[in-house]
């Protein structure tokens, strides 16, 4: 069996939740059958006997376009140049909406299987719309397709399935929840100071963590709101980068230095760090925070528990079935009485309900051992990437038999 992958990201080129994916699933899925990676890219590399990877570029000096189109014209081209290189495997598999059109055009051309794991659902992301401009309606559109076309559509969480059957004509035997995973050999507790204190943080005093990009869906302005609500005798440390559009890039600045006007000891890291670094800065953390507005799984809320860090996130999406409230972390209603999900913009309350959690669980250090040491546990126990390789497998043989 050969099981073709279309995606975005693969590294070295990974700024999310989904690249991550595709790197860990691919790696061990090739364990059990052939995998060939096509992505956006100018990678050429074979890292196993079973696993090829070739990323596409992309020529844009005749482009006339708008520049917040070229991101969708480019995932257009690239599902072209997909296709137009002769294809062999027995199905496709794709990630996130760049990917859908050139998997769509796998199947109907080649007669293979499309199986398309959903990392998020457009019509819960409205803010792309700031990003993409008509871009998000022709997003909106292809994922819509793409979905209610597949012969297997894979759901990284429980929340994800009903999201999917509330959006889509979809049907719902067609729907396999699969989990994301994580590596625990990679993604386990690292002493290492000098890591910190390159980033300015100072390893002698507590904080408190983000890990993420710079986007509506992170909840990250929420988080930098929430500080003037926390107490004062811990860091903050952001480490946050690539944002959306220059509109959230300045609003986050403008957050961060109100927030920094009125304390110490807040330290905004504006890049993506390197796997190694991140997880030292998960390690030393006291708490790690994660924000979400929208969340079909939330990695790094299982990042930082393999890593032995206590969690408060919000009660959103597959949240709920990685962190387990009251024993690896605190979750926190981002909704109130009669507010519309996904659709506030500045959910009442959040923001003080965030800094409220964090300050329990910073002035409460045995509590927070008791989670560090469950919540790695729980990574351990229930999301081995080994596991989610072998639920996929078995997946692809029952499309192709």
């Amino acid at each position: 069996m050969k099981s073709l992958f279309l995606t975005n990201e693969y590294p070295p080129y990974i700024y999310g939740g989904a690249g991550i994916h595709v790197q860990y699933l691919t790696r061990e899925l090739a364990k059990f059958c052939d995998v060939e990676v096509r992505a956006f890219g100018d990678q050429n590399e074979q890292p196993s006997p079973n696993l090829k990877v070739t990323g596409y570029g992309l020529d844009t000096g005749l482009w006339t376009a708008p520049k917040n189109l070229t991101s969708v014209f480019g995932a257009v081209q690239r599902g072209l140049s997909w296709n137009t290189t002769a294809i062999d495997a027995d199905l496709v598999h794709v990630h996130t909406w760049y990917s859908h059109l050139g998997g769509i055009m796998a199947k109907l051309n080649y007669g293979i299987p499309l199986v398309l794991t959903t990392h998020s659902l457009e019509p819960l992301r409205p803010w792309k719309r700031e990003q993409l401009g008509g871009g998000y309606d022709f997003s909106v559109w292809v994922e819509r397709t793409a979905i209610e076309m597949a012969d297997a559509i894979v759901a990284v969480s429980q929340e994800t399935k009903v999201d999917i059957l509330r959006f889509f004509n979809a049907d719902p035997k067609k729907i396999h929840i699969i989990h994301n995973g994580i590596d625990p050999d990679e993604y386990h507790k690292t002493h290492n100071p000098e890591v910190l204190s390159k980033h300015g943080v100072d390893p002698n005093k507590p904080f408190v963590l983000f890990v993420g990009r710079i986007t509506r869906q992170k909840g990250i302005i929420h988080l930098v709101r929430a500080i003037k609500h926390m107490d004062p005798d811990f860091q903050v440390v952001l480490c946050a980068g690539a944002p959306d559009t220059p509109e959230i890039a300045a609003e986050m600045r403008n957050a961060v230095s109100d927030a920094q006007a009125l304390r110490d000891g807040i330290i905004w890291i504006q890049a993506m760090l390197p796997v190694e670094e991140k997880i030292v800065l998960y390690s030393h953390a006291d708490v790690f925070c994660c924000p979400s507005i929208y969340e079909p799984f939330g990695i790094i809320n299982l990042e930082a528990m393999a890593c032995e860090t206590a969690v408060v996130a919000s009660a959103v999406g597959g949240i709920k079935e990685v962190v387990l409230p009251g024993e690896t972390g605190i979750l926190v209603p981002l909704l109130q009485q009669n507010e519309s999900p996904y659709e506030a913009e500045h959910p009442a309350q959040y923001s003080h309900d965030l800094a409220e959690a964090i300050n329990r669980l910073m002035a409460d250090k045995p509590l927070r051992d008791r989670m560090a040491a469950a919540g790695r546990r729980r990574a351990v126990d229930h999301f081995s990437w080994s596991a989610i390789a072998e639920k996929t497998h078995e997946l692809y043989q029952t499309l192709i038999k």
